[in-house]
Order: structure tokens, then sequence, then C-alpha cells
């Protein structure tokens, strides 16, 4: 089986992704900008291959990415307002641009990489034109990482045109790990604090899934994906929900008592992906 190189491998999300290939049988490379004691040791402990890179440098994508089969391209600044707003959006531009040039140049076969929810439309300070919301409701980026995403979106559709690599962009929603779960009841009692993505969220081991899916889906061309959990982080039902807070905003069909609104159809047609996790799972709700 060829290299897989994960960028952002000892992120949040990347730590998760890079377990679920190496359990799978995957060879994988470790990407990161920031390579200390702390992420050697996790590296190690995994008998992995971690590889210190700045991403935002070409000739370092191209050195990362020599003699790999496919990429997972995770590395960006993960969120709007952690840095400056222009900074922001110069460096994960230059991330995705060199990234995605640098697979051309190497000639790999895939390039998988995380877009974002936030290409729909997020926040909504707005509401959405109908629910529940999917690849279609796009671009509407409100933020410069969400242009950020729009923009690599676009790189993405050229260079595979000019490469004939498939690209896919996992649009993510809001991503949880196990532990994040105990805050979830602090959310219930105002259902307007978590409305900018309309109640949604993703497991971390569900984004491992559907990395690890797009890496062999049956697709050509660049394509995007929401990516989300089955259910809402609410313990209300997101018709109730919907109808409260967005009272303008249509449902385009009839849903589930607790179904996400960031319609994950798409996704399981073309990919296979299917949510395994819940919050619900944890808490024993």
């Amino acid at each position: 089986m060829s290299t897989v190189v994960v960028t952002g491998a000892t992120g949040k999300t990347g730590r998760v992704v890079v377990a679920d290939l190496l359990e799978q049988g995957y060879d994988v490379l470790a990407v990161d900008v920031s390579v200390g004691p702390a992420e050697r040791a996790w590296a190690d402990g995994l008998g992995l291959r971690l590889l210190g890179a700045d991403l935002a440098d070409y000739g370092q994508a191209v050195d990362a990415l020599s003699g790999a089969g496919s990429v997972v391209h995770l590395a960006n600044i993960p969120a709007p307002g952690l840095r400056p707003a222009a900074h922001t959006l110069t460096t994960n531009t230059a991330m995705n641009d060199n990234v995605f040039l640098a697979a051309a140049h190497n000639k790999l076969d895939r390039v998988v990489w995380a877009s974002s929810e936030t290409t729909l439309g997020l926040p909504f300070d707005v509401p959405p034109r109908y629910a529940p919301v999917d690849e279609d409701h796009y671009p509407h980026p409100t933020s410069t990482y969400a242009l950020s995403k729009v923009l690599g979106e676009t790189a993405a559709e050229h260079i595979s045109g000019w490469s004939g690599i498939p690209f896919v962009a996992l649009r993510l929603s809001n991503v949880h790990l196990v532990e994040d779960y105990a805050r979830v009841p602090g959310y219930w009692s105002d259902p307007h604090a978590r409305k900018w993505n309309l109640w949604g969220y993703v497991d971390a081991r569900d984004v491992a899934q559907a990395c690890r899916l797009a890496l062999s889906a049956a697709v050509t061309g660049a394509s995007s994906y929401v990516i989300a959990a089955a259910d809402t982080i609410m313990d209300r039902p997101s018709a109730e929900l919907l109808a409260e807070v967005f009272p303008e905003v249509r449902l385009t069909r009839e849903i589930g008592t607790h179904e996400t609104l960031l319609s994950v159809r798409r996704a399981r047609e073309v990919l296979g992906y299917e949510p395994r996790y819940s919050w619900r799972d944890v808490l024993d709700h």
C-alpha cells in the first residue's frame, strides 16, 4: 500500500485520522509545522514517521509529498478568530495551493483535504435559504477563514483538471472528541447559542472514516461533501429547533426526530460515509 501523507497530523483531528489509517494498514507519513518533544513522543509511540515542514513554503510541500501515493491535507489555521483575518486568509490559501500544486508535481493518485461547513454560510447570522443545508448551499463565505476554504475548493477544481488527480474536499462540521461531549448538556438551555451551524457537529472518528473512504472512493475531478454527525448536538427535535430559531426557513423534506440539519446524503451516496458516533452514546441520553 502506497504512503499516505497526513498534514496537520499532530492536531486534534489529525491524530485521530492518523490512528485510523494506521489501524487499517496504511503506511503513513505524518507532517506538521511544529514538531517538539511531545509530538515526537506521540509519533514514536505509534511507530510513526513524523516530518516537520512549513507547508506555506512550496519547496517544503514538494519535499513532504515526494514519494507518496496520496495526501490527506488537514493542515490550516482551523477556525476564524484565532489569528488576524488577513493572516488566516493568506496562510491557509498558501498552504492549500502549495499542497495541491505539490501533489500535481509529484503525480499523486489522490488528494483528500479539509474544507469546512463555513463555506455554506456559517455562522448563520443570516438564516440559511433552506434546510437541511447541503452542498449546493455554496459558496457563501462570511469570514476570511471560510473564504480560504472557498478559494481552496476553486483551486482544487482547476488543479484537478490540469493534473487528472481526483480531489475530495470534506466540508467538516464542528469536530468533537469524546472528551468534548461533557460540555454538550450546557448547550441545551439556549437554542440560539449554537444556531451558528444549525446545531451540527461531527465526531473525530467519523472524520477519520470520511478521510479513509475518500482515499478510495470512485470519484473523478474535484468534488465536495458535507461531513457531519447523523444527529444534532441538542436534546430537542430538529424541526422544533428550526421552527423556533429560524421560523422563515423551510424544510425541503421530512427529517427524523434528531436528524442533522447539515445533510450528509451526498457523502453517504458517493463516499459510503455513515456516521457512527454520537454524543448520545457517551452521555446515555
